[in-house]
């Protein structure tokens, strides 16, 4: 639509030209013929812009990684370029005309006011039509043909009016017309250079920053915007937004993050490009979280879990579980333990102990089905400890032999309004209690939900 529609402006701004020129020169009118020039930097204009739509369009590629969607904005200031240069040509004929002698009044007939009225209406249609799609596809070179054929518009009903008034005995009027014609040329031309000038020195979209903000304001408190850069190409919105989450944020979390401020801020500012950067927020950050963060620096940390915090009479002091690759010896991972523990003692500089124990991750086990019939003491010990501490059986049960010996795997269906360290304490209670039921039991692995069945 956008390509169809530069080259109507391509069709119509020719036929102008071989109207206005020929009468022009038929009626010796300075306007018509400064219209004619007008339409030949139409022509110029819609020829750069046919041009910088198929440029435009092109996929991004390897000279242009951010797309081609500058080249409309080239255009448009060429095209401001070349209305400045012909404008300056018709204010000098004008003056010339108005300061001497000589020159002859335009030879005005019925025809020429026919060619005018033709010229007005097809102004006004190519003005429409330019200005509806540049508006539905964001396209910066309609959007200046527009403002452009509305200019010419103008300048079309000041001809017509010059033309009358030296109907009436006023031979200067043309001249007096063709100033107007220069002037509205010129003020299209300026504020086309300034609207693309401004694109081109990367200026943000007017009201882009404020919508990009408050949408990822809207995602919540625990995300904060520490930079946003965005700049207009085209129909297109570059964004480069930086965020900080919490430091003991994981990867995968913290990428999940990153991609909901990218839709956030697409969402926002429609045909948009975002890279969104995830830094820790050190600042807010609790203590637990700064130590854990820490300790997730050392490469050879791939867990940290149970992070205790211990505060004595003189001192404070931390503990925490350090996951590490099964392959290591004992050498390695102590040395990987001690350089989590420096990073720990930096980041919190205000911990006076800090105590890591080493484990290695769990590994894939081949597990086998157990049914409760085969091991009937260990089913039943599973029931009667969830009895005996909740009241009621556990909603489901399921056995495993796996690497780690004989699983159970209980579901319990807890209070909802229970504060989470409860429901974590009944879980507790009721693993050991199994374990203490049927020693056969290697371990219990309890999930908590909520009566109503909505997931913990």
């Amino acid at each position: 639509m956008v390509r169809r529609t530069a080259l109507f402006s391509i069709v119509a701004a020719t036929a102008l030209v071989a109207l206005k020129l020929g009468a022009g020169i038929a009626a010796g009118s300075l306007g018509l013929l400064a219209e004619a020039a007008h339409s030949a930097t139409d022509l110029v204009a819609a020829l750069l812009t046919f041009l910088a739509v198929r440029v435009g369009e092109q996929p991004p590629d390897e000279q242009h990684p951010f797309g081609h969607n500058k080249a409309e904005h080239l255009a448009a200031l060429a095209e401001a370029t070349v209305l400045l240069a012909a404008s300056g040509l018709i204010i000098y004929e004008a003056i010339t005309r108005l300061t001497s002698s000589g020159h002859a009044a335009p030879t005005v007939a019925w025809w020429t006011f026919a060619i005018l009225a033709i010229v007005i209406i097809v102004d006004l249609t190519r003005m429409i039509a330019s200005d509806r799609v540049a508006h539905s596809h964001g396209s910066a070179a309609l959007h200046a043909n527009a403002l452009h054929f509305a200019g010419d518009l103008g300048g079309s009903i000041a001809v017509l009016l010059g033309l009358a008034l030296v109907t009436f005995g006023y031979g200067n009027a043309d001249s007096w017309a063709a100033l107007v014609v220069a002037v509205l040329v010129i003020f299209a031309a300026v504020r086309l250079m300034r609207t693309n000038i401004s694109v081109l020195m990367d200026s943000a979209p007017v009201g882009s920053d404020q919508a990009a903000r408050e949408a990822i304001a809207a995602l919540g408190n625990g995300i904060e915007l520490r930079r946003l850069r965005l700049r207009g190409a085209g129909n297109r919105t570059f964004a480069d937004v930086v965020i900080a989450v919490e430091p003991d944020t994981g990867l995968s979390a913290g990428h999940a993050v990153a991609e909901s401020v990218e839709a956030a801020v697409r969402e926002a500012l429609g045909d948009s490009d975002v890279v969104v950067h995830v830094e820790p927020n050190e600042s807010r950050a609790s203590t637990r979280a700064r130590a854990s963060a820490a300790a997730l620096t050392v490469p050879a940390i791939r867990e940290v879990h149970n992070v205790e915090l211990v505060r004595t009479d003189s001192s404070l002091e931390l503990s925490l579980h350090l996951k590490l690759p099964r392959d290591l010896t004992l050498d390695e991972a102590h040395a990987a333990a001690d350089e989590a523990e420096k990073a720990i003692r930096t980041a919190v500089p205000e911990l006076d102990e800090v105590h890591s124990h080493i484990e290695p991750l769990a590994d894939e086990f081949e597990g086998q089905a157990i049914a409760p019939g085969e091991a009937p003491k260990a089913a039943q010990a599973v029931r009667d400890a969830a009895i005996e501490l909740t009241g009621q059986p556990p909603s489901s049960v399921v056995l495993r032999r796996t690497g780690r010996g004989l699983v159970a795997m209980i579901t319990l269906n807890l209070d909802p309004s229970a504060p989470l360290t409860e429901a974590h304490a009944v879980a507790t209670e009721v693993e050991n209690r199994a374990i203490e039921l049927a020693p056969e039991l290697d371990e219990v692995v309890v999930h908590t939900e909520p009566v109503d069945g909505s997931p913990a």
